[in-house]
């Protein structure tokens, strides 16, 4: 694997409060990945040490196989943040063109064709645009960037369902022209499931599971029927989250199922189903606070 960014040990700490504790991770060349977590995970913190805008207390950050020292900005890397600051009276051309003066593999031609994709326009002050325009001028510049390491942070916020799956669209289609490492960071699993390959879900500065999507979704299943008959069932098994109804039950569970094991769950009166992604997610957060 040809890495573009590691995490190695990646530790932050706001007085007593851990942001990000011993945290490693990697990112392979030419893959999408999505960093999901809830408000207060860590993930901006991380982000933010990623980029160079934060200094870590411990642990150790290389892009693109250089080690990140203190005070130093990554080359080759775009970072969207979920919010940022303009000039005072800056349109969008303006912001535009003074995004394009920090990226070499700007292209001009992407980022015209995509104002009028999302109906952006460019004489407008950044002032004047609502929230869900407002992202989708950075995710303009993310994508015209063509930086080898892109990072979006909460990319869709403010956007309707439309603009949302034209923004996630219209990135898979750049993409498979102009390969390159992407990580989308998130709550929204459900809504990038289709996008990304890999995902990173994080939690109180950890990384509580880091597995590829389509992996997820054959390994996590819930189980119902006679909560007597679950108990038996999942013991030995990852139960990430369970509940009772009388003497009946359902469990969330996590981990490979073979079809004899499907068959005699079912010889059992046992009912096997899959689990949406966005409550496997919740679950699994429950689980991590259960565990502190």
């Amino acid at each position: 694997m040809n890495s573009v960014l590691k995490v190695n040990h990646l530790s932050k700490s706001y007085g007593r409060m851990e942001a990000v504790d011993s945290l490693s991770l990697e990112l392979a060349e030419h893959t999408i990945y999505g960093l999901l977590g809830r408000n207060g995970a860590g993930k901006t913190t991380l982000l933010n040490m990623i980029t160079g805008g934060m200094f870590p207390d411990g642990g150790e950050v290389v892009v693109h196989g250089r080690p990140l020292h203190k005070g130093e900005v990554p080359t080759q890397v775009c970072y969207i943040r979920e919010k940022n600051f303009y000039p005072n009276g800056a349109r969008v051309r303006d912001v535009l063109q003074m995004a394009s003066a920090f990226h070499p593999d700007w292209d001009s031609g992407l980022a015209s064709r995509l104002l009028g994709t999302f109906k952006l326009n460019p004489r407008k002050k950044m002032r004047q645009l609502s929230r869900g325009m407002e992202s989708m001028v950075g995710n303009i510049i993310g994508l015209a960037s063509r930086a080898p390491l892109t990072i979006f942070d909460e990319p869709v916020l403010g956007l309707d369902v439309l603009m949302r799956e034209k923004f996630y669209r219209t990135l898979l289609e750049d993409y498979t022209e102009h390969p390159r490492t992407i990580l989308l960071s998130t709550h929204l699993i459900d809504e990038i499931a289709t996008v990304v390959e890999q995902v990173f879900i994080m939690e109180n500065g950890s990384i509580l599971m880091s597995e590829e999507v389509e992996q997820i979704r054959e390994r996590a299943y819930t189980v119902s029927g006679s909560s007597a008959v679950i108990a038996s069932f999942v013991e030995g098994r990852r139960v990430i989250h369970s509940e009772g109804y009388g003497q009946v039950g359902v469990a969330v569970l996590y981990g490979v199922l073979s079809e004899q094991e499907r068959s005699e769950a079912e010889s059992r009166g046992l009912l096997i189903d899959g689990v949406p992604l966005q409550k496997f997610f919740a679950y699994l957060i429950e689980e991590g606070q259960g565990n502190e």
